[in-house]
């Protein structure tokens, strides 16, 4: 979604002054999140003065967010991780999207399920809470039930706080989108996106975590806390493919 924009990094001057405008005027949010897309990205230094100054300018904020992908969390060490913790970093959003290699490389991510297993791994063990992007559909038909259990198996092993599974929607002017007129892409149906997510649920095994498929995109929402609420949820989830349960209507699928 950032193709059309070079990436550029804000100047202190406008960072500070965004700073200050929250300082005046948003006393009753108390999360903070750092636009936008690669925030991470910014040298340490930056990042140590920008959380220092929210600290000092909005001590009410209990919690900071940010982006994070696997180059931006691997240019950190563990330390410096820790640090941005203590400053009041708590959690980063990263977007796996599947945990099938082939997929992984038909969709243009730019790194393996290694690296996204080690790098979520990593963010974590600095106290940093993490919430983890999947997509549903994304491998087309051929790769489904292959992406669903690849994808369950390396949330298992990054083991975050939260997962949120998205259902992919193609706008037009897309590769995906021209690929899909021309044939050359096929794009699940509402029960073929329910049967990957019975089977992703089914793979995915969290300590103590939120597995969530409530984004607008989604054809039955789901909000289950893991492990407990597994069982009943793939129920649901069973019931719906088997038509006792109706599901978002389309002209509802959107933003």
């Amino acid at each position: 979604m950032y193709k059309g924009s070079r990436f550029s990094i804000k100047d202190d001057k406008t960072i500070m002054a965004d700073i200050d405008f929250a300082a005046r005027n948003c006393h009753r949010q108390h999360r903070l999140f750092l636009c936008d897309g690669d925030a991470l990205i910014l040298p340490q230094k930056r990042l140590v003065k920008i959380l220092t100054a929210i600290q000092a300018r909005l001590p009410w904020i209990k919690r900071v967010g940010i982006y994070a992908n696997t180059k931006s969390i691997k240019r950190k060490s563990p330390e410096e991780l820790r640090e941005l913790h203590t400053l009041g970093l708590g959690i980063a959003y990263m977007g796996l999207e599947s945990g099938d290699d082939i997929t992984l490389t038909a969709i243009n991510k730019g790194a393996d399920a290694k690296r996204m297993t080690e790098m979520g791994k990593k963010i974590r063990a600095a106290g940093i809470k993490l919430s983890v992007t999947v997509l549903l559909g994304i491998a087309q038909k051929e790769r489904s039930h292959i992406h669903a259990k690849e994808t369950g198996r390396i949330l298992s092993a990054i083991d975050p706080e939260y997962v949120g599974a998205l259902s992919l929607m193609l706008p037009p002017e897309t590769p995906l989108y021209t690929a899909l007129q021309k044939g050359e892409f096929y794009l699940l149906n509402s029960m073929e996106m329910l049967e990957e997510l019975g089977i992703m649920l089914a793979n995915t095994e969290l300590t103590d975590g939120y597995f969530h498929a409530n984004h607008a995109s989604n054809y039955l929402p789901v909000k289950a806390k893991l492990p407990g609420d597994r069982a009943e949820t793939l129920q649901l989830i069973d019931k719906a493919l088997k038509g006792q349960v109706s599901l978002k209507p389309e002209y509802m699928r959107g933003l």
